[in-house]
């Protein structure tokens, strides 16, 4: 077996700093370039000469800033060099090197803040919410195109062209690439805390395909969470985290060796995770402590009451409850008003809760959601009312696109034959 030689040795630097600091440093070419497709392909320059150049000088004192400082003469460079072709490109190159000139771009710079303005550039309201969403893992989480497409379904070319047109209205209409002012955080951050949860559900529980989850976009919302309240430690951003943490905690009890879906109540706690569980709990406490908490630290708080049950039946449904009431006071929707009669149904009774259902229902909001239907037949079903049970197990089938539940929902409809 061979040694690894000093090539070996700087090539894996190279890949080692790509894996942990390329988003970093593409976020700030793209504050200093302000173009994402120059920033893009000036990282890639980057990345192609310290493959070349670190072999033989070795890796240098600080790569981050390094690549940054590399890039950005990469790209001035080749605007120079498209300059024979556009007298536009020359004047830009003149600017950035005027603009950028001074210490190298990421000493004596908060680098991490770029992170964030690129968080709230890709989430940024001016911007179609399925736009937001794809920017944010294409340039922030770094997942390529035929990733997020196949993660939500979308042909890649349609997906390729959102971030196309997503990245053209930033240009187009000047979008500025920075933190919002102090008076406008409040709105701007509850947009990008929306599209992390929107990321996260998809990976939670995927609205179609063969898997019950995706884990690698559960991952990536878990990321930019924990980036965010880094960043930015605001209660909300806390509140999420701590929700996607603790429903995180449950994945490996969610679904059979076969991939079958594992109701709550026949889980094994065992295999929650206790080490999220403590420091979601955390983050939960943090927010509620701050009396500036909203409906992600809420429905936290919903998932700690769980994760601290050592059974369904040992659960303080009361408590949940109660949080629920609250929360439909700062975000009332008919979907919390589903899960608040799922949750009276395990204190009270099947009886007590089918009125609730069957009133959100004939509110019609519900009509096209599965698990509104699902719900409905659960508790008929419990209460011996197999005609009801099988007619709304039928149309919650017919609603599902995700193919564990799909088993499910026949499973149970098999049964009440």
């Amino acid at each position: 077996m061979s040694l690894p030689t000093a090539d070996d040795s700087a090539r894996e630097a190279v890949e080692a700093v790509y894996r942990s600091d390329s988003r970093r440093v593409l976020a700030t070419l793209i504050r200093l370039l302000g173009d994402f497709e120059l920033a893009e392909e000036a990282m890639h320059e980057a990345f192609a000469a310290a493959v070349e150049q670190w072999p033989r000088e070795g890796p240098p004192a600080s790569p981050r800033a390094w690549l940054v400082s590399t890039g950005r003469f990469k790209a001035i460079d080749a605007m120079r060099r498209r300059a024979r072709f556009d007298a536009s490109q020359a004047e830009l190159a003149e600017r950035l090197e005027a603009e950028t000139a001074g210490p190298r771009p990421g000493e004596g710079e908060d680098i991490v803040d770029d992170r964030l303005r690129l968080i709230f550039t890709c989430c940024h309201p001016a911007l179609p919410a399925d736009a937001q969403v794809a920017l944010t893992l294409r340039e922030v989480c770094g997942l390529t195109t035929e990733e997020i497409a196949r993660a939500f379904l979308t042909a890649p070319p349609t997906l390729a062209q959102r971030i196309v047109r997503a990245k053209a209205k930033i240009r187009d209409a000047h979008i500025p690439y920075e933190v919002p002012a102090l008076a406008e955080l409040p709105d701007r951050l509850d947009t990008v805390l929306h599209v992390i949860y929107l990321v996260f559900n998809e990976g939670y529980s995927a609205s179609s395909g063969e898997s019950l989850t995706r884990a690698d976009l559960s991952g990536e919302a878990i990321r930019l969470g924990h980036l965010l309240v880094e960043l930015l430690p605001e209660p909300e951003a806390m509140g999420l985290l701590a929700l996607m943490l603790l429903q995180e905690s449950r994945r490996a009890a969610r679904s059979t060796a076969d991939g079958d879906l594992v109701l709550l109540e026949n889980q094994d706690r065992s295999l929650w995770n206790r080490e999220l569980i403590v420091e979601g709990t955390r983050f939960v406490e943090q927010a509620l402590g701050s009396r500036r908490f909203g409906p992600y630290s809420l429905q936290g708080a919903i998932a700690a009451v769980h994760a601290e049950a050592p059974s369904v039946a040992a659960t303080d449904w009361s408590q949940i409850i109660g949080l629920y009431d609250v929360l439909s006071r700062y975000d009332p929707s008919p979907v919390i008003e589903l899960n608040r009669a799922v949750a009276v149904a395990m204190r009270d009774g099947p009886a007590v809760a089918l009125p609730l259902i069957n009133e959100l229902m004939e509110k019609g909001d519900l009509r096209d959601y599965h698990l509104a239907h699902a719900a409905h037949a659960d508790l008929c079903r419990r209460l011996g009312r197999s005609a009801e049970a099988r007619t709304s197990y039928q149309k919650a089938l017919l609603l599902a696109r995700q193919e564990p539940e799909r088993r499910f929902l026949e499973r149970r409809l098999a049964e009440l034959k």
